[in-house]
C-alpha cells in the first residue's frame, strides 16, 4: 500500500514538472529583427502614373511591449493644384517607438500599437505651370518661370501614429498604420510653399498632415525569452 502511494505521489511530482517545463516553453517570446514593405505604394505608382515611389519599414523588439521602428523610403510625385502643378522628388526617413497595447493569448504575437516618430526628408521641387494671381500674394507675375527648380529643399517633422500587425503565417505579418503629422521646421524657396514632401505627403493647413500604409513584414528570430 505504501508502495502505490509512493508510486502515485512520483508520478503526480513527475508529471508536475513536465508540465511546468511544457508551460516554461510555451510562454518563452521571440525578439528579433522584422523588416518589411509598405504595399500601398507599388499598387498606388500602378494605378496613378503621377506617383512613383517605395518605403521599406523595420523595427526591433527591445523589450516585452516597445518596438524601436524606422521607416525610409523614395518618392517622384507629380500634384496638380487649382492654379499650378509641380513634381516632388526626393527620400526621407522616420524612427521612432511603438508601444504594443495588445494582450496575446498564447503563441500569438500580434500588435495594435501606438507610437511617435522623427521625420526628415531631403528633396527638390519643380513648379511646372502655374497661373499667376494678380490680386493675391501667392504668386507675383513674371517673378517665376514655368519649369523652374527649386534644390536642396528639407523638412522635419513629428507624428503620432497608430496601426496593428497580425500574423497570417510563422513569422510573416500583415499590417496597417495610421499617422498625423505637424512639421517643426522646414527650408523653403523664395515664393513658393513646399505643398508636398516626401514621407510627409500633402501639407494642409497649420503645417499638418496625415498618412497611412499597409505593410508586409517578416520577423527573423534572434533571441527567445521567457515572458
Amino acid at each position: 500500500m505504501r508502495i502505490s502511494i509512493f508510486i502515485i505521489s512520483l508520478f503526480i511530482s513527475v508529471a508536475g514538472f513536465c508540465q511546468q517545463e511544457n508551460d516554461t516553453i510555451k510562454r518563452k517570446e521571440s525578439y528579433g529583427i522584422r523588416i518589411g514593405a509598405d504595399i500601398s505604394k507599388p499598387i498606388i505608382s500602378f494605378l496613378d502614373s503621377d506617383k512613383k515611389g517605395f518605403e521599406l519599414t523595420g523595427d526591433v523588439r527591445f523589450l516585452r511591449n516597445y518596438y524601436a521602428a524606422v521607416e525610409l523610403g523614395f518618392e517622384d510625385v507629380i500634384s496638380t493644384e487649382d492654379y499650378m502643378k509641380f513634381t516632388t522628388k526626393g527620400s526621407f526617413i522616420k524612427v521612432g517607438v511603438n508601444y504594443n497595447a495588445y494582450q496575446n493569448w498564447k503563441g500569438m504575437t500580434n500588435e495594435i500599437y501606438f507610437g511617435g516618430r522623427y521625420g526628415f526628408s531631403f528633396f527638390n521641387q519643380t513648379l511646372n505651370s502655374y497661373t499667376p494671381n494678380i490680386k493675391g500674394t501667392y504668386f507675383e507675375a513674371t517673378l517665376l518661370e514655368p519649369n523652374t527648380e527649386f534644390k536642396d529643399l528639407s523638412a522635419h517633422w513629428l507624428e503620432f501614429v497608430v496601426g496593428m500587425k497580425v500574423e497570417t503565417f510563422k513569422n510573416l505579418y500583415l499590417g496597417t498604420q495610421i499617422s498625423i503629422k505637424k512639421i517643426i521646421n522646414t527650408k523653403e524657396p523664395t515664393n513658393f510653399k513646399n505643398l508636398y514632401i516626401p514621407g510627409f505627403n500633402r501639407v494642409f493647413l497649420n503645417d499638418m498632415g496625415i498618412g497611412f500604409n499597409y505593410s508586409i513584414s517578416y520577423l527573423i528570430p534572434i533571441v527567445k525569452k521567457n515572458k
